[in-house]
């Protein structure tokens, strides 16, 4: 028998085409022959459409794009098969978020999965919204004592309040080049590099755009290195992977669109700055509790000082992303990538079901 996937994808988010993209990559390296996938696509107005299980794979994004022929919203779609499932001693399907950024990728629509008590694949409610947050993400690396760069972090109205103090606070404590990044979103949108207090004041703004809070980190002379986990209690690490941008920084234009990197995998570093890369990855996918699948990011100083720069609970993922193309020269391709999360997915939920919830 099939198993049944619903894969989420699209979002209310600025990440909505980096998903639409992903989902794509995905459908099509899916073996329809073990899986019956049914899509569900939540559109820029947080609008979730459901249709019927696919018969083959789309061949375009624009496929993907489902417009709505009932109204019945595919929540409840989807809990009258959940309910079904259980009732006929079937094996429940298995949710595959697609999603990258906010209202997807930050715990949101995991703990709407907790709530249906519907195994799905990745991490959970916390890893997701404490990956998110680079804020508190980065509270907890220093907590764990985690080496990382100095960072300092502002509200919307700690900046209105005061604009010059804030910049002032930046250019004594972090100084210059610097990143102003909004605090909850990925894929480099909304990032700046401030080199002057002018472009400073307009990296605020910049950020405040997509965020009320953002995070201002410490420009280093570093080369970007990334890594790979796989798994939930005991995951397994990739090989390390170098990103070697040609514009002044890794921006969304140069993961996206102008193909304007350089990916070196696996990165050439010494043994044991890998070895060093690999601790501090494990220790920190062990501090958020995190499951299934985590890029771990890092900043390798000229002295080989290894610093981590964040974590991304759910990585680009299509074949051409770094986190698959790690796992392809680590022996794990593709199509197989997926097929061990969806188990992960799985492994996790039946562990969940040991715990009791009456006295």
């Amino acid at each position: 028998m099939k198993k049944r996937i619903y894969l989420l994808y699209g979002g209310k988010s600025a990440e909505h085409e980096v998903s639409m993209r992903t989902a794509l990559s995905v459908i099509q390296a899916l073996d329809f022959s073990k899986y019956e996938v049914s899509p569900v696509y939540i559109t820029k107005e947080g609008n979730w459409i459901k249709k019927d299980a696919l018969l083959e794979p789309p061949k375009m994004v624009d496929e993907l794009k489902l417009q709505s022929e009932t109204t019945m919203n595919a929540l409840v779609e989807i809990n009258k098969e959940i309910v079904r499932a259980i009732e006929n001693n079937e094996q429940l399907p298995i949710v595959f978020p697609l999603l990258h950024g906010p209202n997807g990728e930050d715990g949101t629509v995991q703990g709407l999965l907790e709530i249906l008590n519907l195994p799905y694949v990745g991490n959970g409610v916390l890893a997701s919204a404490a990956g998110m947050d680079k804020v508190v993400m980065k509270h907890l690396f220093a907590q764990a004592g985690l080496p990382q760069v100095h960072y300092l972090s502002f509200n919307r109205f700690e900046w209105e309040t005061n604009e010059k103090e804030a910049y002032d606070l930046v250019e004594a404590e972090i100084g210059y080049p610097c990143f102003v990044k909004p605090a909850n979103l990925g894929s480099s949108v909304g990032i700046t590099k401030c080199q002057t207090r002018e472009q400073l004041q307009q990296a605020f703004v910049e950020a405040f755009q997509f965020d009320r809070k953002i995070i201002i980190e410490q420009g280093v002379e570093a080369r970007e290195i990334e890594i790979g986990l796989l798994g939930n209690e005991q995951p397994k690490c990739s090989v390390a992977g170098e990103i070697v941008p040609k514009a002044d920084f890794y921006d969304y234009q140069a993961k996206y669109e102008d193909g304007n990197t350089a990916l070196i995998i696996p990165a050439d570093i010494p043994q044991d700055v890998y070895e060093q890369i690999k601790e501090i990855a494990l220790k920190a996918f062990k501090v958020l509790n995190c499951s299934g699948l985590v890029r771990a990011d890092f900043f390798v100083t000229k002295t080989d000082d290894v610093l981590i720069n964040e974590v991304n609970t759910m990585p680009g993922f299509t074949p051409v992303s770094m986190y698959p193309l790690l796992w392809k020269h680590t022996g794990v391709d593709y199509s197989d990538l997926i097929d061990q999360l969806i188990e992960y997915g799985c492994e996790l939920y039946q562990e969940k079901q040991k715990i009791r919830y009456t006295i």
